[in-house]
């Protein structure tokens, strides 16, 4: 092959079934360390498209050159007094810059500058054919893929997230010579398990998707696959009458455990319908992988599997999957029975043997404090107060019915339906389900005023505790999940338009806490974590409002500066800081703004707060006092009415006065009395601006 030769390279690995969870991403790093190694090998290619199935990963190179280019090479070696001794004999140095560059020292040469002479060589650096690089790239890459726990076998000490049994790599029509983990590179792939279990050779890499899809009955395209079980599915549940619940992530993991996708409807009985249908969704979708089918948004006694099989008697596989899935549902239906048998009510003295975290007693006694602590944040919402004590004594009930141990992922949910069925009122039972949200980043947050409480009031008791406990997240670890925790806690009070005082809240959670010999500064402590949460939100553009980029960690900070208490009020101050810095005057007054907190800083001591007219000795002085004074009861009224967009724009007005007052006044002359009056006035202006946020704090340009 000739240099300016280009060809396709396909790499293939052949393993036991890959986590399913973890295909796709093993699919993408894979891919991009391929693309890595062959950017920083300077293999230049057309396209790159990455495949996988349960049993192999694969990525296919298009018009990939086949030899580095040639590379100029230019290089300073040491200064000419010491590359030659005084005989004018090469020294070791000398000698080992031009071993290094491949030449002998007779023809490297001399490099002259202002600063002195220099030892250089200036030559050509033949590229490296592609087949000698391929195989340190596909071993980098498969060694950098984000496998959390590597596996060994055999007698070998080869490590990898499963066994691998085969390895392709072709460069055009020519196998690549290569070794990797332990495997020697062929050109001979394998198909479906059952379907196509023989070898299979690969003639060349664009015929890799064909001889596979046609010999081995395996789709590799990812994407292709998940489309046809997409539409295989939505085909066969609306021949059972319905449509399929196709849940993304449901889809993908399905896709993740099959190479030949084939539809198969089953039914189960009808009596099953009368549970929960979360319980039936989570039976059939979380624990068997297969998608429900609803009509009319009810659940109909259906489902669509998806098998690997394209088998000769699909009743048989019909039947199979419908005998896995009786006895859950059957078992479902025994633990909701029971479940119901015994209110959550009378579940609440059992609690109290339900340790919640060493050093804070039991669940019982989170319950007692969070119904404690919800009688401030019912306040907030208007909420009953009867109710949100209720909803808290039994918020954790329902973690000791069967069917949350069965199904730990609806706690909560089943909460709403248990308490339904006991006849509580209808606030709580959905205050027991809404507690929990928001659960992640993006999920809807609580609607119902006493679950707005509830939730609010158990985030500061676990925060509360935890920090009273001295564990604090470090790093990236957080066991407690007590980011998510703040997060959820200031987006409830922001986005529902909760006017709270979160550090009288904090210190009141501080103080019910079993913990003795709480650290002095845990309140201030715990308030800094949770504005660390509020930091993020904002710069990352996740609150509602902003993008990404619209607010900067100077904005930020000029509001936190301030210290409001009530994170409603710190978002409208941030909202009223990022329209400011739109307007023409902002750069102007934001410099202003730092001049003057620098030099009242230098002054120090301030003689006096107050502004003598009579002492002013420019007119600039009287101008920007005017100015001062006009806009003076707009902005008591709009900081009253935390109009605080408003606030600024009437600020901005004062840019005219202000630069001239720096461009004609000496704030720091040697008449004391002239230096304390100006700086009583920059003091005046200085307030007026910190009455929102700290301006001074962002930077220009």
């Amino acid at each position: 092959m000739s240099k300016a030769a280009a060809a396709d390279f396909l790499v293939e690995l052949g393993a036991e079934e890959l986590p399913p969870k973890s295909l796709a991403l093993l699919r993408d790093s894979f891919a991009a360390g391929i693309a890595a190694g062959l950017d920083s090998a300077r293999l230049g290619y057309a396209e790159l498209t990455a495949y996988a199935t349960p049993r192999r990963l694969a990525v296919l190179v298009n018009k990939m050159v086949t030899q580095q280019p040639t590379q100029e090479i230019e290089s300073r070696g040491p200064p000419i007094n010491l590359a030659y001794d005084d005989a004018g004999k090469p020294t070791r140095a000398a000698e080992a810059f031009a071993s290094k560059n491949n030449v002998t020292t007779d023809q490297l040469e001399t490099l002259k500058t202002d600063k002195g002479e220099w030892l250089y060589y200036k030559g050509q650096s033949e590229g490296a054919a592609a087949t000698e690089l391929l195989p340190d790239i596909v071993s980098n890459a498969l060694a950098s893929l984000p496998v959390p726990k590597r596996m060994r076998w055999g007698s070998g000490d080869v490590e990898f997230v499963r066994p691998v049994h085969w390895l392709v790599m072709l460069l055009g029509k020519d196998m690549v010579p290569a070794t990797v983990l332990g495997l020697d590179a062929g050109s001979v792939s394998f198909g479906h398990r059952f379907h196509a279990p023989g070898a299979i050779k690969i003639s060349k890499p664009s015929d890799y998707v064909s001889t596979l899809r046609k010999q081995g009955h395996v789709l590799v395209d990812f994407a292709e696959r998940r489309d046809a079980i997409k539409t295989a599915a939505v085909k066969a549940a609306k021949k059972a009458g319905g449509d399929a619940v196709l849940e993304p992530a449901v889809v993908d993991e399905v896709t993740a455990l099959v190479e030949w996708p084939v539809p198969v409807a089953g039914r189960f009985d009808e009596r099953f319908l009368r549970l929960p249908p979360e319980v039936l969704v989570s039976t059939l979708q979380d624990h068997q992988r297969y998608f429900p089918v609803q009509k009319g948004g009810q659940l109909l006694p259906a489902f669509i599997a998806i098998s690997n099989l394209d088998s000769n008697d699909p009743d048989q596989v019909r039947c199979g999957n419908e005998r896995v899935v009786l006895p859950r549902l059957a078992d479902a239906a025994f633990f909701w029975d029971q479940d119901t048998a015994k209110t959550l009510a009378s579940r609440e003295p059992d609690l109290k043997a339900v340790v919640y975290q060493q050093g804070l007693g039991s669940l019982y006694d989170k319950s007692v404090r969070v119904a404690g602590m919800a009688q401030s944040t019912a306040t907030l919402t208007s909420a009953s107060g009867k109710e949100v004590a209720r909803a808290a004594l039994l918020a954790r009930t329902d973690l000791l019915t069967n069917m949350v141990g069965e199904f730990p992922e609806l706690q909560g949910r089943m909460g709403y339906y248990y308490a339904n069925h006991d006849g509580e009122p209808a606030n709580v039972a959905v205050a027991l389900e809404e507690q929990y949200l928001p659960r992640h980043a993006g999920d809807r947050l609580p609607a119902n005023p006493v679950g707005i409480a509830l939730g609010l009031a158990d985030r500061l008791d676990t925060l509360a505790g935890i920090f009273c406990l001295g564990k604090r997240p470090s790093g990236n670890k957080d066991p407690f999940g007590l980011r998510r925790q703040a997060l959820g806690l200031v987006r409830i009070l922001i986005e529902g338009g909760l006017d709270a005082d979160l550090p009288t809240l904090i210190d009141r959670a501080i103080a019910v806490q079993p913990v003795e010999g709480v650290a002095a500064d845990t309140s201030a402590e715990l308030l800094a974590f949770v504005m660390e949460r509020l930091r993020a939100w904002y710069v990352d553009g996740q609150a509602p409002g902003f993008a990404p980029g619209d607010v900067s960690v100077e904005m930020f900070e000029s509001v936190l500066a301030r210290a409001p208490a009530s994170p409603l009020d710190f978002h409208q101050r941030l909202q009223a800081v990022q329209q400011f810095m739109h307007m023409d005057s902002a750069v102007s007054l934001a410099a202003a703004n730092k001049r003057i907190a620098n030099i009242l800083k230098q002054a120090e001591n301030i003689d006096s707060t107050t502004v003598d007219i009579q002492l002013f000795d420019a007119k600039e002085e009287q101008l920007l006092h005017e100015a001062v004074v006009a806009v003076l009861p707009g902005h008591k009224t709009d900081l009253a009415a935390r109009n605080y967009e408003s606030a600024l724009q009437r600020l901005a007005e004062l840019r005219d006065p202000v630069d001239g007052y720096f461009d004609q006044v000496m704030v720091m002359t040697e008449d004391t009395k002239l230096r304390s009056n100006r700086l009583a006035q920059l003091g005046q202006l200085r307030k007026l601006f910190l009455d929102v946020a700290d301006i001074s704090r962002i930077p220009t340009p």
